[in-house]
Formats: structure tokens, sequence, C-alpha cells
């Protein structure tokens, strides 16, 4: 098979050897990947040339799991893994997999595992929300634009965080409220704050967060440490707390929910960049350099089941 490895040189094709399936994990056949901000901009310098990297994929099921575990051969299905997803062929957990329904398109599922799951995981630990007014920053990107979304539909009332106007474009469409540049921007406290930037933005949203609100730190696209002044916090907030976020696996049935919201067109998948694989160096490009609105995903090949 052939692979796409993340090397010195950049993004590149190769060939590389077929997976190995344990007896919890399917075989897939693979149509559509998506990128993530986090495996290309946080890549180890140690991790090994023959490493194939990936975590979200969408294909068919070649071989089902040994187990009995898994949806049979011939199965849509989209599935997340630490790595392995930039092939023709993956190995997958079965717990990690979902059925695609028959009207979404491969390449739509492959954008949901790790933003989607994220998002979704990230509005539920802020609790009951309906009513509330939330905060997502970095709301233009993959996981903020899911953020957006998710937290509308639970009942929020969502202000959506950009660096620039231009790329607040869409965002009420999606179901948010206000839009604003930056935390600074906000005119009152919120109660709940789904941080994606990092940074000199996540101190400042949560010296914005109400008596009892909370802050789910989500992720570190600006790559910059962050440093709060408590006594300041103290000033404006007497109890609101800080939290820091990581998605939880499995993700089969939370993957399940998120298909049915697509399915049902009350999900938006958000794909701001879509091309061949051979181009993955372009997209990469773009996502890195906050040119794509969304998702980035690379069509590996058009599978049986969308011929």
């Amino acid at each position: 098979m052939r692979a796409l490895f993340h090397g010195p040189q950049g993004l590149h094709l190769a060939p590389a050897p077929d997976p190995e399936p344990r007896d919890t994990q399917a075989l897939v056949e693979v149509a559509a990947v998506s990128l993530n901000f986090g495996e290309l901009a946080f890549r180890s310098p140690d991790t090994p040339a023959e490493h194939i990297p990936g975590w979200d994929a969408a294909g068919v099921v070649r071989r089902p799991a040994r187990d009995g575990s898994g949806p049979p051969a011939g199965t849509r299905v989209v599935g997340f893994g630490w790595s392995g997803a930039w092939a023709e062929l993956r190995a997958v957990d079965t717990a990690d997999l979902a059925v695609v329904p028959d009207a979404v398109d491969l390449g739509a599922a492959s954008a949901l595992p790790v933003a989607g799951v994220s998002a979704l995981q990230a509005v539920r630990r802020l609790g009951a929300v309906e009513g509330r007014r939330v905060l997502v920053t970095g709301a233009s990107g993959g996981v903020g634009r899911f953020a957006v979304q998710l937290a509308a539909l639970a009942g929020a009332h969502v202000i959506a965080s950009t660096g620039s106007p231009e790329r607040a474009a869409g965002l009420r469409e999606l179901g948010a409220a206000e839009t604003v540049q930056g935390p600074k921007g906000l005119t009152r406290p919120v109660y709940g704050v789904l941080d994606t930037v990092g940074g000199a933005q996540l101190a400042e949203a949560f010296y914005r967060i109400e008596d009892d609100g909370v802050v789910q730190a989500v992720g570190r696209a600006s790559r910059e440490p962050t440093t709060i002044d408590f006594e300041l916090a103290g000033t404006r907030s007497a109890r609101g707390r800080l939290e820091n976020f990581n998605v939880t696996a499995p993700f089969g049935k939370d993957l399940d929910h998120l298909l049915g919201l697509l399915e049902e067109g009350r999900l938006d998948p958000q794909i701001g960049w879509r091309g061949p694989w051979e181009a993955a160096a372009e997209a990469a490009d773009a996502l890195l350099g906050r040119r794509v609105r969304g998702k980035a995903v690379l069509d590996v090949k058009e599978s049986p089941a969308d011929r």
C-alpha cells in the first residue's frame, strides 16, 4: 500500500507495509482522511521515519475484526486512532469505529473524529448551558466550528471569537449569536469558555467568566504558553475554574451521535479545503497558515461503496 509520511522534507507519499490488525481491530480501506492542526504543528522530532501518522479516516471495512466485534466487510465506517490514518489501509479498534449512513459522504464523515468528538465532549463538560453565555475561541477552526454548532444545539447563547472579522464569516449561520475578535471584545462575562487557542487568549477568557463559570482548555493553536494572574482574576471572578481538557476514547458512541446529526442536517462538517492526498502538502500549509475555515479533507481514493 501507499501511505503519507511526515518527515523532515515535509509530507510525501511512499510505499509502506500493510497493517496487521489485532483481534479487536477491523482492516479498513481508506477513502478519505482529515487533517488536524495538532498532528501537523506538534509532531515530535523523535518520531521514527517509518511511522504512519494520522488520527481521522473514513472508508470501507475490508476485513472485520477476528473477535467478532464491529461491522462486517463492506460496511462504510469512520474511525479514530492516534496513528495510521494516512494510508490506503488502516487497522482500527472496533470501539473507535462508527457506521456511516448511506446519505453521508465519507469525506464529510472523516472530518468528525478528533475535531467533532473533542467539541462534543468539551461542550458536555461545561454542564448545562441552556440559556447561558458560552464563548468559543478559535471559532473559525475545525474544533471551533463544531463547538459553535454543538453549543448552540445545547441551547447556549454562543459568542464566537476569531482573529479577524473575515474569519468570522459563516459563524452566525452555524448558530453563533455574537462574534468578537478575541475575549477582550466581550461586553459582559460568560458562563463557559471552550478555548482552542491557549496563550494570552486563554488568560483573557479566564478573566471574563462568571463566578461559577468554567473554562475548558481544549487546544493550543497559538503555540504560546499561558500565564494567568490569579490576583487579577480574583478581582473579576470569585469562583470560576479552569480545566485542562483531553478528549477521551473510545470514540465509537460519540461518532455515532455526530453522524446522526450529520444525516439529519443538524450538523455541518465545515470542510474548508478538499482535494486529493497527493496535494497534502498544500492542504497542510493552508491549515497551519490559518487559511482554512474549518476542516481540510484529503481524498485517498473513491471507495467501492461510493462508486
